[in-house]
């Protein structure tokens, strides 16, 4: 459904230069065109690609409200309005030279792209969640520098193993942030390709004039802020964390924050080994980096091969991009020789078309005399007066001499597979200085401890008595 809303926005010609057009217009052309599966399910799609804590790089532009963290809903179609983001211009690049295969679409009345041409690895930097029949896969988002840097040392390094890798690929990259823990852990999933990981929110404690406050500015991927807030009240109603006042949101447009005021004779380090073992603020992402492979064989796979797998992509997309460019300079080459040679023999052209009793005899006299194919008798028949003068003429010189340095170097590039992955290497340098960014979560290399029973306890001077026949009591 991603692919499908993304080519139907190609082809409406929504680029992100282009004006915001209506998300019902969007969606009603994908399912008349492509995806025959109801408005909604398109529609959902189309909102996530937009959200900033959805994807670590939106593929979409919204404007409008196209729903929050706090799982609130986006405004009906008919209200938002949408165009590509730039990035997914890296994603649709080159599709209409013949780079991937077509096939008919559910009535056969268009042709769609089976797979897009991508410049980017998406399922990587942006992820993967789904349930199918039997199957499952869990794909964290990661940071496209990071990726880009491993897949170019890949490329010169075949034999580099996962350890090697992780030296770019330094764990996930989430979109809300946090902090993940224990390399051990990151460089188990990515060998296996499965394995949990710990993630944690951003939190400080901070000392104001009267008391403690803890502020959360980042939450873990995938956690609904105003439920985690409703789950903090709930507890501080149960008796099950104490020490807390109040609890508020204050979030705005400059970014998630979460003030919890604490009482005076508070534990603040106490307080907030509480959250993080009774809410959301600290959890498992649990990596299963299940993917088809060439469109039909689902496999685990680890970080090495998710990469590997994206490379050949690249080099058959650029193999192909190539032949396709080369085909069309030898195409417009054999023109501009028919047109060269044509100018050479002007005079005897013109008195040869005016002897002819029509555009057909013309056409076969051309072939006939002068040896000329059927497009090259075609282009000298249209060819227009003005191509007489002399810097027309030159023109015509200049651009066969630029085809043909361009057909040399093209056949060139076919016959080396080394120049090849020399572009596709070129390509991912151009797109990380155009698109990379700084990771927003941080890696603690450390494994975190458990947090016991002895560090949810506050710290404070208590007074036993047994009595004599037995009990005991603290004060």
């Amino acid at each position: 459904v991603h692919r499908r809303i993304l080519y139907s926005m190609q082809e409406m010609g929504l680029r992100p230069s282009a004006k915001y057009q209506k998300s019902a217009k969007i969606v009603g052309y994908a399912m008349g065109n492509f995806h025959p599966h109801g408005d909604s399910a398109i529609y959902d799609s189309l909102v996530r690609m937009a959200q900033d804590f959805s994807l670590r790089y939106p593929l979409v532009q919204g404007q409008g409200n196209f729903g929050s963290i706090d799982a609130d809903a986006a405004a009906a179609m008919r209200y938002t309005e949408a165009r590509l983001a730039p990035i997914s211009e890296q994603l649709l690049a080159d599709i209409d030279k013949d780079t991937v295969n077509f096939r008919d679409n559910y009535d056969s009345s268009h042709q769609e792209p089976v797979v897009l041409p991508t410049r980017i690895p998406n399922l990587l930097i942006n992820g993967s969640m789904g349930i199918a029949v039997g199957m499952a896969t869990n794909i964290p988002p990661h940071n496209l520098g990071e990726v880009l840097d491993a897949l170019a040392h890949l490329i010169e390094n075949k034999d580099a193993d996962v350890k090697e890798l992780t030296q770019f690929v330094k764990g996930p990259d989430f979109p809300t942030g946090g902090i993940i823990y224990n390399d051990k852990d990151i460089l188990n999933a990515y060998a296996t390709g499965r394995g949990p990981l710990l993630m944690r929110g951003q939190a400080d404690i901070i000392e104001n004039k009267k008391n403690f406050q803890i502020i959360i500015s980042e939450i873990p991927y995938q956690v609904n802020k105003s439920e985690l807030i409703i789950k903090i009240a709930d507890l501080v109603k149960e008796k099950k964390i104490e020490g807390i006042k109040d609890v508020r949101d204050e979030s705005d447009k400059d970014g998630l924050r979460i003030a919890i005021d604490l009482k005076q004779d508070a534990f603040p380090r106490k307080v907030l080994n509480q959250l993080f073992k009774y809410t959301e603020l600290q959890k498992s992402f649990h990596f299963n980096m299940l993917a088809l492979v060439d469109g039909v064989q689902p496999q685990i796979m680890g970080l090495k091969g998710l990469l590997e797998k994206f490379i050949d992509h690249r080099r058959e997309v650029v193999v192909r991009r190539t032949k396709f460019e080369l085909q069309k300079a030898k195409d417009r080459a054999h023109i501009l020789e028919g047109l060269k040679k044509a100018l050479d023999h002007i005079d005897e052209i013109i008195k040869l078309i005016r002897a002819s009793e029509s555009k057909d005899d013309a056409f076969n006299n051309l072939i006939k005399k002068f040896k000329f194919s059927d497009k090259q008798a075609n282009a000298i028949l249209e060819m227009k007066l003005q191509a007489l003068a002399g810097l027309e003429r030159k023109k015509i010189n200049d651009e066969l001499k630029e085809k043909l340095e361009l057909i040399i170097r093209l056949e060139d590039l076919l016959v080396s597979p080394k120049k090849i992955l020399g572009v596709v290497k070129d390509e991912f340098k151009e797109i990380r200085e155009k698109y990379g960014d700084e990771r927003k979560t941080k890696v603690i290399k450390s494994a975190l401890k458990e947090i016991g029973e002895d560090e949810l306890m506050p710290e404070e001077d208590s007074l036993f008595m047994v009595t004599h026949s037995g009990y005991i009591k603290r004060m």
